[in-house]
């Protein structure tokens, strides 16, 4: 697998993420239904939206993990949440994680009107090897 990342501008690279990835000779793709704060017995969070966010980060590694793919290789990641402004006191978590993992990944950040329950924030990735 070959990945190219496309930066016009240097802006986004403090902001955890790339304008484009383009993938040749990708041997698999997973597609990752949105993780949240819900954990192994199926308990919905009522944490607030710095714990949730690391809860999240949490099950999508474990999700990965088990597929067998590494989080460097996510190339796109939706985050949905129900209030960009309390995301966005705490987006310095993900920022962290997205370096740590040495993720170069396209971000889409969504606020919606709610998620299911009680959950704040959702991540859908596309990984490949």
């Amino acid at each position: 697998m070959k990945k190219q990342v496309i930066n016009p501008w240097k802006w986004q690279d403090t902001r955890g993420y790339v304008q484009a990835v383009e993938v040749k000779n990708v041997e698999s793709t997973l597609y990752v239904s949105g993780q949240t704060a819900i954990n192994a017995e199926g308990h919905v969070s009522t944490a607030d939206m710095k714990t949730q966010l690391i809860e999240s980060i949490q099950n999508l590694e474990q999700v990965l993990r088990e597929a067998g793919y590494e989080c460097q290789n996510i190339v796109r990641l939706n985050m949905y949440t129900t209030s960009t402004k309390e995301l966005l006191l705490h987006f310095d978590i993900f920022q962290k994680w997205v370096a740590s993992r040495n993720i170069k990944q396209t971000l889409t950040v969504i606020e919606v009107v709610s998620l299911f329950e009680t959950l704040k924030v959702e991540l859908e990735v596309t990984a490949v090897k």
